[in-house]
């Protein structure tokens, strides 16, 4: 039974002419998946309508092909050929009572037209904004072209009526949607009736918003995404013009959806944003309006998500990534499971999908878009196989997940683990600054393994291979993680490169162990992940004078797909780390380090008292070697398989390792499929000639 506190959440609320069930509200969110995998899309959504949304809503979706935003891959509404898809998308949204929304986006000056090569058009006429700086500018909208964007709105609205959704959103928030660009006085540079004054700004989305009340305006409700502080100063669209903006139209949609700044802003990772961060950022408009109001926040705790509509400041809880790591939150909050609850992590691995054009990830879910390719479900597992038992040797982020989905499946596990903690370097590196929500990884698992009868786990229990073919078990599945190698091997150098003995070189781990360089420290990062960064900052906290080296042309590189590099940079910057970009490290002597140019090579010394390596990471495989080379003896030991899992296979993110332990879990005892694939895709349909 659920807590009374929470009843508040379940309570129905309107939206126009619909009615949402209760105040879980799944705000737009991309996945990786988009026009081209229509169907991994639908499953997705539809599980979080299993899971008790209230409302759910798919990614942006371009509405007229003048506007769209390749590479990245999202829906698009551009012809009637595009409907049956998102058909199916909205009738898995409302197979269990939810409303189904859309989420209409013109992307202006966001829109490259990289596929249609269409000229993009924009507010005002200036280059592209895009991740890439493409070398495109947009024409500004003349009069005849606004009545052709209002018709297309239209022309959208009609088709998604026609698709069975629910409920719209008209895309003016992150930077991305045309909304904005009016609003805003950083992109709205017009002297006419459209630019200037704020009424003047409001113009297009009052228009537009008239506009499709008119053709669907009885049926569906209309929302605005809205921006809550464009966070650019004056010129921007402030806070403060927001709630003027507000007052001045409280009534204009059928609800508000509120969301801060950029995408960076709104969706920052736990390392810089905490729960309901945008919480004083939305306080105090409810005044200023009658319409009901969603914001988001990373909202994680049931006590937050009902303190926010007690206090009047929120009407619905936004969640984007929280209803990525558990679908079925609404479900486990009503059911009184609040202990059962996967909490997202905050790490940003999703938004990583929609960065690099790929299927989306979740480090907490591992069957997140994996519900139509897989046919995995987040809370049921295929029954046991034909085998009993399982001995999973390793307790990191892959091993406890195995362990987890093994013992959900009925076999019987023991998980052994070589030290005294659960968790491998979930539970070192949560630890680290600002990497303190990461350990829900362990502490989820932990807890749901603890519940479990046929789970006996063993500490102190470093495994050889004599131990494993004495033991008995039917399967073993190997775990033992990865250690960070010392020589510098990784990305600029395949083979060791000259280290002097004198110095002092420590890697992750032995920071992580306790082991502390003083004085001036050279971080060398060639990883370009967080590892470095963070290692950074908690050399700074304890008195280091840190210079951090990389060969990328951007510290942390590949955080530009979470979302944090801005951030990463600016903090370190501000903190006196001195960043060295587009330079390697050639060799390591006795007080300083040799740098060379990743253009040109050429060098240059920097001293320093020790040097952190942040290069890439060992396999701990030795023991699966040991138990391959011993293969014939398995059949006399009753051993039916071996299997090698997570970094101890190949090191990742730790999404890739909590994925693994999944996919382990859900195979085990499964049928040979031979060179077939192991997921389902769509393929596009020739066109006749």
């Amino acid at each position: 039974m659920r807590d009374q506190r929470y009843d508040i959440l379940f309570e129905p609320m309107k939206i126009g002419p619909v009615t949402a069930k209760n105040r879980f509200y799944q705000v737009p969110h991309c996945n990786g998946g988009g026009y081209r995998d229509p169907s991994a899309a639908a499953a997705m959504r539809g599980i979080k309508a299993e899971g008790g949304w209230g409302v759910i809503f798919t990614e942006q979706c371009e509405m007229h092909h003048t506007s769209e935003i390749t590479p990245f891959i999202e829906l698009r509404l551009w012809e009637d050929k595009d409907i049956p898809q998102l058909r199916k998308m909205a009738e898995k949204m409302k197979a269990h009572g939810a409303l189904a929304g859309i989420q209409l986006a013109y992307s202006g000056i966001n829109g490259p037209n990289l596929y249609s090569k269409e000229v993009p058009l924009a507010v005002s006429a200036m280059p592209i904004r895009t991740f890439t700086n493409d070398p495109v500018q947009a024409r500004a909208l003349d009069k005849t072209d606004i009545r052709n964007l209002r018709r297309w709105f239209v022309n959208a609205a009609r088709r998604s009526s026609e698709a069975g959704f629910d409920v719209i959103c008209l895309y003016g928030a992150h930077g991305f949607g045309i909304f904005q660009h009016f609003l805003s006085r950083a992109t709205n540079r017009r002297s006419d009736e459209y630019g200037g004054s704020l009424e003047n700004r409001s113009r297009f989305v009052r228009e537009v918003i008239a506009d499709l009340r008119d053709t669907v305006g009885d049926t569906m409700a209309l929302t605005l995404r809205v921006s809550l502080d464009e966070t650019i100063g004056d010129l921007g669209f402030s806070n403060a013009e927001v709630r003027d903006f507000i007052e001045m139209n409280r009534d204009l949609p059928d609800l508000w959806d509120l969301a801060q700044g950029t995408w960076e802003d709104c969706s920052g990772p736990s390392r810089f944003k905490e729960e309901a961060a945008q919480e004083q950022l939305v306080r105090g408009i409810h005044e200023l309006t009658d319409r009901p109001i969603v914001g988001v926040g990373r909202f994680t705790s049931p006590d937050v998500m009902a303190r926010m509509i007690r206090t009047g400041t929120l009407d619905f809880i936004g969640c984007a990534r929280p209803s990525i790591a558990d679908p079925f939150l609404p479900k486990k909050i009503e059911e009184g499971r609040i202990e059962d609850i996967r909490e997202c992590i905050g790490c940003n691995i999703c938004i990583t999908g929609d960065m690099t054009m790929s299927i989306s990830r979740c480090t907490q879910n591992p069957t997140f878009m994996e519900e139509w390719r897989k046919g995995w479900h987040p809370e049921k597992m295929n029954a046991r196989g034909q085998s009993a038992n399982v001995l999973v040797v390793g307790a990191g982020p892959a091993g406890l997940e195995a362990t987890r989905a093994l013992s959900e499946r009925g076999y019987d596990v023991a998980l052994a683990e070589a030290g005294t903690v659960l968790g491998g370097r979930v539970a070192r590196e949560r630890l680290l600054p600002g990497l303190s929500a990461w350990g829900r990884v362990a502490d989820y698992r932990e807890y749901q393994i603890s519940q479990k009868p046929n789970v006996e786990t063993y500490f102190d229990s470093e495994l050889d291979a004599d131990a494993i073919l004495e033991f008995g078990f039917e399967n073993v599945c190997i775990a033992t993680g990865a250690t960070w190698r010392r020589d510098g091997v990784s990305r600029q150098h395949v083979v060791p490169f000259p280290i002097d003995a004198a110095m002092p070189v420590c890697t992750p781990d032995d920071i992580m162990a306790g082991q502390r360089p003083t004085g001036r420290v050279v971080i060398y990062d060639d990883d370009h992940y967080y590892m470095g960064g963070v290692l950074a900052e908690l050399l700074v906290q304890e008195g280091c004078d840190v210079t951090i080296i990389t060969p990328s042309a951007y510290l942390s590189d590949w955080t530009v797909n979470t979302l944090e590099q801005h951030a990463i940079h600016r903090k370190l910057a501000r903190m006196g780390v001195n960043i060295v970009l587009n330079r390697g490290v050639v060799e390591i002597g006795e007080g300083h380090v040799v740098s060379d140019c990743s253009y040109t090579g050429s060098t240059q010394d920097f001293a320093c008292d020790a040097v952190v390596m942040v290069a890439s990471r060992l396999e701990t495989n030795g023991l699966y070697l040991d138990l391959k080379a011993r293969e014939a003896d398995w059949a006399d030991a009753g051993i039916k398989s071996v299997r090698i899992i997570g970094d101890a296979n190949a090191p990742g993110p730790i999404a890739w390792a909590t994925y693994a332990g999944h996919r382990y879990a859900r195979e085990l005892d499964g049928e040979d499929i031979g060179d077939a694939l192991p997921f389902r895709r769509e393929i596009t349909e020739l066109a006749a000639e």
